[in-house]
């Protein structure tokens, strides 16, 4: 059992993947930590939550559903969790990592892995052999999320050797493309700019789906009122064509693919290629939605469930100090997300448009969880999970963060 000193007060699916950041600061007079991604401004004050629970196997902790608004259709019956497999104990592929941020899988079976604030960007294989492959450029920190963020390599890498990098520059946040043709990257491009960007809440997930589109998660830049603002770039899920154009049949003729988030950080689709997002709340709840085109998700007008007019409600909301969550992974009938604050790993069974009974697996056993992702291949059933412990929120030095694989079982 990992035993966890006292916080600083300095703060996957059919094609390739990618990952999420977060903040901590001392709640005044709790004695407890606080995360950054769940303070917008100084109007709001920053809510501990329930006392997370002590179990460090698995735990169900104080999870919620939305509650049902009178007059609405019933919700449907939630799928649970009896017949499908769990996760295992974590193995360590590869140690000596400085909050690896994105990752997304080659063809090969080998992954590249971004990290935040050195701004490099390795090839990691299933053996743990790890190599450096080149530095993206016009990378910037903001002294709190900003930096390298995700990658995803494109589902065509054979033949065009693309990938694409979601990262903080000196004039906001970018998606740009690059050539990695299996020795060194090169070839930068910018295919979308002026995404604002914040010290927080900069999302920074990016996603080939399914229908061989590019997704990418927005945060709102620490300004919510631009999360409802549909000519904004911010609080978003966009959805484009490799070369940064809206993709045919996105709802507003323009990049923005839904609305109404305060700082998504995990995209992933399921088995029947539902889009399922992870977000980061503000003082009250953290969310799983369940993605739909022009949809509107609520923040800043809505925290968790709600019944104002035309909002969307998450399919499962969380206390802020039992989640952040940073990245989430569909495999074998399941949502996992990876906890920043909360330290461990949920996992979330979904049929249908139905969550089940979340339950949470690693509780303070490996610090931050960042990155989580399904291992491609026929028939295998793992996780590739990423730790981001030398981040300021962290306990951790740099170099301290590992890559686990969890099988599942």
């Amino acid at each position: 059992m990992r035993t966890r000193p006292a916080h600083r007060t300095t703060w996957t699916v059919a094609v390739p993947a990618a990952l999420a950041a977060g903040l901590l600061l001392s709640a005044p007079g709790t004695g407890r930590a606080t995360d950054m991604n769940h303070v917008a401004g100084p109007s709001h004050t920053a809510s501990t939550g329930p006392t997370a629970g002590t179990d460090h196997t698995a735990g169900t902790g104080h999870i919620t559903a939305p509650s049902h608004t009178a007059g609405s259709p019933a919700p449907a019956p939630a799928p649970t969790s009896a017949s499908a497999s769990e996760p295992g104990s974590p193995k360590t592929v590869s140690s000596g990592w400085s909050i690896p941020w994105g990752l997304s899988w080659l063809p090969d079976g080998s992954a590249l892995l971004t990290e935040r604030d050195s701004f490099k960007v390795y090839t990691l294989t299933q053996s743990g052999t790890k190599r450096q492959i080149g530095e993206v450029p016009n990378v910037v920190t903001t002294g709190g999320e900003g930096g390298l963020l995700s990658i995803a390599v494109s589902p065509s890498w054979k033949n065009d050797h693309y990938v694409y990098v979601m990262h903080t520059a000196a004039d906001g946040n970018r998606i740009v493309r690059m050539t990695f043709d299996g020795s060194a990257l090169s070839d930068y491009k910018v295919l979308v700019d002026g995404i604002r960007k914040n010290t927080y809440h900069n999302g920074g997930r990016i996603k080939f789906g399914p229908d061989g589109y590019l997704y990418a998660t927005t945060g709102d830049a620490q300004s919510p009122d631009l999360a409802q603002d549909k000519t904004s770039l911010n609080g978003k899920i966009l959805r484009m064509t490799p070369d940064g154009m809206p993709a045919p049949g996105n709802p507003f003729d323009s990049l923005v693919y839904s609305y109404g988030h305060r700082n998504p950080q995990g995209i992933t689709w399921d088995a029947e290629g539902r889009l399922w997002e992870g977000e980061l709340g503000d003082s009250k709840y953290d969310e799983l939605n369940l993605i739909e085109p022009g949809k509107n998700y609520g923040w800043p007008i809505c925290e968790g469930g709600c019944s104002a007019t035309g909002m969307t409600d998450p399919k499962r909301q969380w206390p802020v100090a039992e989640a952040s969550p940073s990245a989430v992974a569909y495999a074998d009938g399941a949502i996992y997300m990876a906890a920043l604050r909360g330290e461990r790993l949920w996992r979330i069974p979904v049929a249908g448009t139905s969550a089940g009974t979340p339950k949470a697996y690693y509780t303070n056993h490996y610090g931050r969880l960042r990155t989580v992702e399904s291992v491609p291949g026929p028939g295998t059933k793992s996780l590739w999970l990423t730790t981001t412990n030398a981040d300021n929120n962290g306990d951790g030095e740099a170099g301290s963060d590992k890559v686990f694989q969890i099988d599942l079982r």
